[in-house]
């Protein structure tokens, strides 16, 4: 089949808007019939929202939909289900689990997050104890467990959901990946307060939840290789974000030297300076992966981007606070709040410089993606692992 070209692309864009005119259609109505016309996301094949075009020609339809006033599906309110849980099912799902999920997911009529992280069970993932049993009769399987640090929780209607199916078996093997409904019975989602005072983050504890085998993604056992294509698509949405340039962390600490003139030292400048460049450098770096994401899968090299992403965020909000002196240390507001999107650089200085901190923990600590940049990026010997080959039960806890 002949690819599609760009021209291709802007008529089919101008056929949905002569059809839809974005001032007169409802906004659901809209992105139900931009994900039909296969220009949700391009890339994707026919029929799933997409036309099996060069993921690089989606830029082409943003901005001509952007020009024309058209709602956008509120990427960052659902980026769990775009960047993480779309990309999986496209991988390994059924043809029924894609025709049912994908469509409603792009529109954000569903919201998903991911149930994966455990008490036990963060770093080190592989190390996750909640199980899933296969009832006899039914087929289906009763998950028990306990999650934690999962963003989105209480809004989410669908989660991703690894469970280990069998203790016998070393902890990378054994574990299988399903589609979890977050209102079956037996779901309890209760919300963890953080260093900021909101609770974007809740535990979710899982008793007797029966899943249908229909939605499991993957093979039994398998999960273990479907969750790492989530995870390697979690940490390029995460540290590969569209930025303009001046965006992100250091554009309030820019105005703010602009705005200020106070408040400048030389020292503090050399160090702006310093982050501003970095900030820049890692801008584009972001998006030469993302070029490069069009050629295949996201590879380890979105894990060198998250680190950076964590650290410039770390330094560049406390160098907002030390440049804002007592006006930086100002915290407007701790009522509980419960976001429905995560937010790394709103509201005040304050809030930036605590929600920073947890940058290096969400999506996979440094720690972790030190080990994997060592090992897969620069090819040095793999650390030492003495639990590489015990069943996962006859792991010392």
């Amino acid at each position: 089949m002949t690819a599609i070209t760009a021209d291709q692309l802007l008529t089919r864009v101008r056929d949905l808007l002569a059809a839809h005119p974005p001032a007169d259609t409802g906004r659901a109505d809209f992105l139900r019939a931009r994900f039909d016309a296969g220009l949700a996301w391009v890339h994707y094949p026919q029929g799933l929202g997409g036309l099996g075009a060069p993921r690089s020609l989606q830029a082409v339809v943003d901005a001509e939909l952007e020009a024309a006033g058209a709602p956008d599906n509120e990427p960052r309110r659902i980026g769990i289900g775009l960047g993480m849980a779309a990309p999986t099912i496209l991988a390994y799902g059924t043809e029924e689990q894609k025709q049912r999920f994908l469509r409603p997911l792009w529109v954000g009529e569903e919201v998903w997050c991911q149930l994966f992280s455990e008490p036990g069970a963060g770093s080190d993932l592989a190390a996750l104890g909640t199980r899933a049993v296969r009832e006899s009769g039914t087929g289906d399987w009763i998950v028990d467990g306990q999650k934690v640090w999962t963003s989105s929780a209480h809004t989410a209607r669908w989660a991703i959901l690894i469970a280990r199916t069998d203790p016998a078996l070393p902890k990378h093997q054994g574990i299988t990946y399903f589609l979890c409904d977050m209102h079956a019975p037996g779901v309890e989602v209760r919300p963890l307060r953080q260093i900021t005072g909101e609770a974007e983050f809740n535990e979710v504890f899982l008793t007797g939840v029966r899943i249908p085998d229909s939605h499991r993604l993957g093979a039994v056992g398998q999960g273990w290789a479907v969750a790492r294509t989530t995870l390697m698509n979690e940490r390029v949405s995460i540290g590969g974000m569209r930025l303009p340039r001046e965006g992100g962390m250091i554009a309030p600490v820019a105005a703010a030297w602009r705005e200020r003139p106070a408040l400048r030292t030389h020292a503090l400048h050399q160090r702006l300076l310093q982050l501003w460049v970095q900030a820049e450098v890692a801008r584009l770096t972001a998006e030469r992966l993302r070029q490069q994401l069009a050629a295949g899968q996201p590879g380890p090299e979105g894990s060198g981007m998250k680190l950076t992403f964590a650290r410039l965020n770390q330094e560049i909000s406390g160098l907002e606070v030390e440049l804002l002196g007592e006006d930086g240390l100002l915290y407007e507001d701790w009522t509980m709040r419960r976001p429905e999107l995560v937010d790394f650089t709103g509201r005040d200085a304050g809030y930036r410089y605590l929600r920073a901190k947890g940058n290096s923990i969400e999506g996979g600590t440094s720690e972790i993606l030190l080990n994997i940049v060592a090992e897969r990026v620069l090819g040095l010997p793999a650390e030492p692992r003495d639990d590489k080959d015990l069943a996962w039960k006859d792991l010392a806890r």
